[in-house]
């Protein structure tokens, strides 16, 4: 292709040379006149620069990256490691080689798998785990996947080798001992279950994938009949399970190398076509706009993305070749930055690339680097973030080599610590929009959205007189400690100060969040929603208290800054008074002084004389080892004993004389060094002063 592109470009550089030199006669005809010439002259011109327009076309993005660097806010978003003291240290990490999801983290709890059981901890305890912590117990067969409920922190569904999904209900503070009673046991699938997903808008809305070919839609809250759909449309392997922002879409890529866009109610097929040509696993995940994007290999083992129209499968919108590695890529989107994260397993390495709506649909920012393989990554909803660093997004990786879980924040370097709007758009909120019946009726609702710098929620009731069973949902503002790494000290804290309270609504999800709060907060919550939800949009005036609390404690940060910054320029503002009084020479360094000084003269007097008699030496040496024996044992002239004779002192002299030799001729390559970089300074300066 590049040898073809260099022809192209070369016959039209041919062509307009001879354009321009007048053998548009030769090409046209001997007849025709000047204004022909002229006629026929432009028509070969503007034909030319269509050849130069459809070339530039055809050249891909990474064929363009020289026309100059694209302009974004994200073009510097740098990973940033924790320390070890701030990691998750000896876990008994699971050793399969399956490619599940084996870490699930929330604002509250982390989850990793260990064989057929798996550890929480809460998010604030860092540094080493006892291996003989609580866990949770209950599966007959290897856990392959995790996942948290996105509307309470405190429920987790897991996904087992024994053919079944269960729901587990962790007690605030995280396990005292080991859970082994978990909340529902879902039992559908024939054979063992790879993925599991929850519905991102309906409360107590659960997919999961299994090895039997087939997508089960459950609803949690139903303990009766809690299979909702079955859906059998693949008739292979699934590879991945992914779901749109509202919940209304799912897409599967499975061993047959289809991509499928599925209604997950009814199990219609709404798209399908061949996704990557290789053998190897491949994985999907939706984007904003109705596109999806997905990693995969090709025919010839090569790692590779591509980004898809979900009503039209039958060819890629753009294809690009990311290495030739073998682990397995994983893309993790995050909507509010329109930035999706690659990273493949047994990778040291995360590449991120920002999404826009034009061609190339991709644009490659840059990669963080890493000497440790990763077995598997968690990321972080973007409610537990911290907003003060602009952090815009972070994993959790648990290593490959060793028991180690370490997070990794993606952060965009800013110099002011105040809320950046632009980094941080509304975000998905912890409360549920519509309840699973209404969302199995046939009804899609866009997510709640929450503020990231206040942590209030919109309001969202369902509209329709006939229908009461919408949820009402409100969030609470509360004060919070920051710790160091922007994690949390209470479980249902945000990383931005907010804290969000648990729904109550009137629909089937009602017991579950009853289950999960305790009695107090239900009694408060219940008075509140009683006498001041008033048209399902005014707070509460509990929440006006605790915003008057909070404004206070904001005046008096304030002062307190105001304040300190006027001492410091008081302070600042002082004159420096010199201090002109002679020093005082005390007595032990003025000693120590004259007797260094005297056994030098002694000393040079003995070597500068060479007809000295061996008494005249002797008695010296007396005189010296008396000397150091009254003053200290450390000293130098301990060792005069050593010296019996003329000759040896002299072979003392001329060592020192050899050493002072050798200190001389250094001192004079560090001049020499010190002229030749002056000398290269000035140089600089000159040809800095000629580009002027």
């Amino acid at each position: 292709m590049s040898e073809f592109g260099g022809t192209r470009s070369e016959f039209v550089g041919k062509l307009r040379a001879l354009c321009e030199a007048g053998g548009v006669t030769g090409l046209a005809g001997s007849g025709g006149g000047g204004g022909g010439e002229r006629v026929e002259e432009k028509r070969i011109s503007k034909s030319t620069d269509d050849i130069a327009d459809s070339d530039e076309r055809d050249m891909t993005n990474t064929q363009l990256w020289f026309r100059g660097v694209r302009p974004s806010k994200f073009r510097h978003v740098y990973g940033l490691p924790t320390r070890k003291e701030c990691c998750y240290t000896d876990i008994s990490v699971v050793r399969n080689g399956n490619d599940g999801n084996f870490c699930a983290v929330n604002p509250t709890f982390l989850a990793i798998v260990a064989d057929t059981t798996f550890v929480v901890i809460p998010i604030a305890t860092t540094g080493r785990i006892d291996f003989q912590c609580c866990k949770v117990i209950g599966h007959a067969g290897q856990i392959l996947d995790l996942k948290w409920n996105p509307f309470d922190d405190h429920t987790i569904a897991s996904a087992s080798d024994d053919c079944t999904v269960k729901i587990w209900n962790i007690p605030e503070g995280g396990l005292v001992n080991n859970l082994t009673s978990y909340v529902t046991e879902l039992v559908g699938h024939k054979r063992k279950v790879l993925h599991i997903e929850w519905h991102p808008t309906a409360s107590n809305v659960l997919l999961s994938a299994g090895f039997d070919h087939t997508v089960c839609v459950w609803d949690i809250g139903n303990t009766e009949r809690p299979l909702l759909n079955v859906i059998d449309c693949h008739v292979d392997m699934i590879y991945s399970l992914a779901i749109n922002r509202d919940g209304s879409m799912i897409a599967t890529t499975s061993k047959d190398k289809k991509l499928r866009v599925i209604e997950p109610r009814s199990g219609i097929v709404v798209s399908e076509g061949t996704c990557h040509m290789g053998t190897k696993c491949s994985k999907a995940v939706f984007l904003d706009n109705g596109r999806i994007l997905t990693t995969g290999f090709s025919r010839h083992s090569d790692r590779q993305y591509a980004v898809w129209d979900q009503h039209d499968l039958r060819k890629p919108l753009t294809q690009e070749v990311i290495d030739s590695s073998s682990g397995i890529v994983t893309p993790y989107y995050d909507y509010d930055t329109r930035m999706v994260y690659l990273a493949g397993k047994g990778d040291g390495n995360i590449r991120y690339y920002e999404v826009v709506d034009e061609p190339p649909y991709v644009h490659y920012l840059n990669q963080f680097l890493s000497g440790q393989p990763q077995k598997a990554l968690g990321f972080m909803p973007k409610r537990g973030l911290n907003v003060h660093q602009c952090e815009v997004f972070r994993f959790y990786k648990l290593h490959a080599a060793g028991n180690i879980c370490e997070p990794i924040s993606m952060i965009v370097p800013r110099k002011s610590t105040l809320f950046q709007s632009d980094l941080y758009p509304d975000t998905l909120a912890n409360l549920p929009a519509i309840g699973a019946k209404e969302w199995f009726q046939g009804r899609n609702v866009s997510p709640i959205l929450m503020s990231m710098k206040t942590g209030e929620s919109i309001m969202e009731v369902s509209n329709g007189k006939s229908n009461r069973n919408s949820i009402e949902s409100k969030i609470q503002r509360t004060h919070s400690i920051h710790l160091a790494n922007g994690n949390q000290t209470n479980g249902s804290t945000n990383t931005n100060g907010h804290t969000a309270i648990s729904p109550i609504s009137n629909g089937t999800d009602k017991n579950l969040h009853q289950q999960h709060q305790p009695q107090q907060q239900q009694q408060q919550n219940g008075a509140n929603y009683g006498s001041n939800l008033i048209n399902g949009n005014n707070h509460s005036i509990s929440v006006k208290q605790q915003q008057n609390l909070l404004n206070k404690e904001n005046e008096q940060l304030d002062n307190r800054k105001s304040d300190n910054i006027t001492k410091k320029f008081a302070f600042l503002s002082q004159p420096t008074i010199p201090d002109y009084r002679s020093q005082t020479i005390i007595e032990k360094s003025q000693k120590t002084s004259t007797n260094q000084s005297t056994k030098f003269h002694q000393l040079q007097a003995i070597f500068g004389q060479q007809t000295t008699n061996h008494k005249d030496i002797a008695n010296l040496q007396n005189n010296l080892l008396s000397n150091s024996r009254n003053s200290s044992r450390n000293s130098s002239l301990e060792n005069i004993n050593l010296l019996n004779s003329e000759n040896e002192l002299r072979k003392a002299f001329n060592k020192q004389a050899d050493e002072i030799k050798s200190l001389r001729k250094t001192l004079n390559l560090s001049e020499k060094r010190v002229r030749e970089l002056e000398a290269e300074v000035k140089r600089l300066q000159l040809q800095l002063k000629q580009h002027q």
